[in-house]
């Protein structure tokens, strides 16, 4: 058994779950032939890097990401800082000959994704991208049961991504509703993973067509750091500069359809995530907020053919690592440790697993082909 040294980037809410996640590795996945020592963490707000290191054990502190980067110690990047970042820290790190784990979506633009892709691959170094809710067993699942026909031929799906947490007009206007440095909005954050679930069970989307909207015009600028989604009153008030909101209609290459939709600003809605996805013989439904359960109707009835609930368990997806039988609950935290899983198999085996950066630019061409979608009121070609 080998130690490979790994750093966190950014110490907001996700780089503690990256952190967490290297932790349980050796728990859930014994016969990794590596296992994650935590050599330093870097955040530039003063203070968080030391509360990491005294809570996770940490080696070293740094409020300078460059440091990481130089560090001979470190063999594998956790990059979990602002979207605006990911561009410069991803290709800097690869260029250091870093292995990186880095979360969705990988800059403002594809641009911005393809840049650190092709880093890597110049580099020669393996990287794992933030599409977590693929690591769900029940998604797994799904997929496994379209790509063996069980379905018939696959027609339509839609994906929907709804949130709160952007919804309370008193949220403050950090980086997040920035333009130039958040991207575009609830497309970065929630539909980024929607194109990648949609991909993942049906294929290359080939076209779309889009609209979006902002409901939230103005939020209180903040007066302090922050971390996940702090409220603000107060403060001066600025323009929120980017999407709260995006429904799109998306053609695949198999001929299917699509609808994707995604809010930040749902009143009532608390992480309303899932699919359904319909082809001429069948069904699959699935909802994250009751993760491990997927709803399927198969057969040969056509009309009023029942749907049946599956309780995922071993032998769907990675299930068997953290429970023993079917019906037993897993949680968000968990689909990040598989995550971990698929980035240290990928560095200690030298073959990749999971999600990869070239899903990154995929989804990210999508993200920008939907935003000039809205702007010209067209469809807008992926080829």
């Amino acid at each position: 058994m080998s130690t490979l040294g790994v750093a966190v980037v950014g110490f907001g809410w996700m780089g503690r779950v990256h952190t967490q996640a290297y932790q349980r590795i050796p728990h859930h996945f014994p016969q990794l032939p590596v296992r994650p020592e935590l050599v330093a963490v870097a955040e530039e707000v003063p203070g968080r890097a030391e509360e990491a290191a005294a809570q996770f054990g940490f080696a070293s502190t740094t409020r300078d990401w460059r440091e990481i980067a130089a560090d001979p110690r470190i063999q594998a990047v956790s990059i979990t800082a602002p979207n605006f970042l990911h561009r410069e820290i991803g290709v800097a790190m690869a260029g250091a000959g870093k292995h990186i784990w880095i979360e969705k979506p990988v800059g403002l633009t594809a641009a911005d994704a393809r840049a650190v892709s092709e880093a890597t691959a110049k580099a020669g170094v393996r990287s794992t991208v933030g599409f977590n809710y693929r690591n769900a067993p029940a998604v797994a699942y799904a997929r496994e049961l379209i790509a063996s026909g069980e379905l018939g031929t696959v027609t339509h799906v839609r994906v929907r991504l709804f949130s709160d947490y952007a919804a309370h007009p008193d949220g403050a206007l950090t980086w997040r509703y920035e333009r130039a440095r958040g991207g575009g909005g609830v497309l970065g954050d929630l539909a980024s993973h929607g194109v990648d679930l949609a991909r993942f069970l049906l294929g290359d989307i080939t076209a779309l067509t889009a609209d979006t909207a902002v409901f939230i015009p103005e939020r209180a600028r903040p007066t302090g750091a922050t971390a996940g989604h702090t409220l603000a009153t107060g403060g001066e008030l600025g323009p929120v500069e980017n999407e709260d909101y995006v429904s799109c209609l998306l053609r695949f290459a198999s001929g299917a359809r699509g609808v994707l939709e995604a809010s930040r600003v749902s009143v009532g809605e608390q992480n309303n995530y899932g699919f359904e996805v319909h082809g001429t013989r069948g069904a699959v439904f699935w909802d994250y907020r009751r993760l491990g359960e997927l709803g399927v109707s198969r057969g040969t009835s056509y009309q009023d053919q029942p749907v049946s609930t599956v309780f995922v368990g071993p032998g769907h997806g990675e299930y068997a690592a953290f429970q023993p039988g079917a019906a037993n609950a897993m949680g968000y935290d968990d689909l990040k440790v598989i995550e971990a899983y698929n980035f240290l198999r990928s560095v200690a085996e030298g073959t990749t697993y999971g999600a990869t950066l070239e899903d990154a630019v995929h989804s990210a061409t999508a993200l920008d082909a939907m935003s000039r979608s809205a702007e010209q009121g067209t469809w807008v070609s992926l080829g």
